[in-house]
């Protein structure tokens, strides 16, 4: 297994409230870069996590735990949400679908 794959763990920062313009500011993103081991979800395991197949879906291993909240994965310039997640006893892997 090769963890060569940038996979950026994104938290969105909301934006806060400006009382003298009655705006609130843009949002605002904090990113880790870790790299991972990003491939194709199996068949099986998509009939178990969402009943059916489904298109756009990956799995990703990385090296430790990552213990950081986060909103949502980004790979290669896409949007993921976390579907699924195991914490194994050297790594954690996740099962991810794109977000549109």
């Amino acid at each position: 297994m090769r963890y060569d794959t940038p996979v950026i763990f994104r938290r969105v920062v909301a934006g806060a409230y400006d009382p003298d313009t009655g705006d609130y500011a843009d949002d605002s993103y904090k990113d880790v870069r870790l790299y991972a081991s990003v491939m194709d979800t199996s068949t099986r395991t998509m009939e178990l996590v969402y009943g059916s197949i489904k298109q756009g879906s990956l799995t990703v291993h990385v090296q430790g735990h990552v213990d950081m909240p986060f909103d949502q994965m980004v790979i290669r310039g896409r949007n993921y949400r976390v579907d699924y997640t195991r914490r194994l006893r050297t790594k954690q892997s996740f099962v991810i679908s794109e977000v549109q």
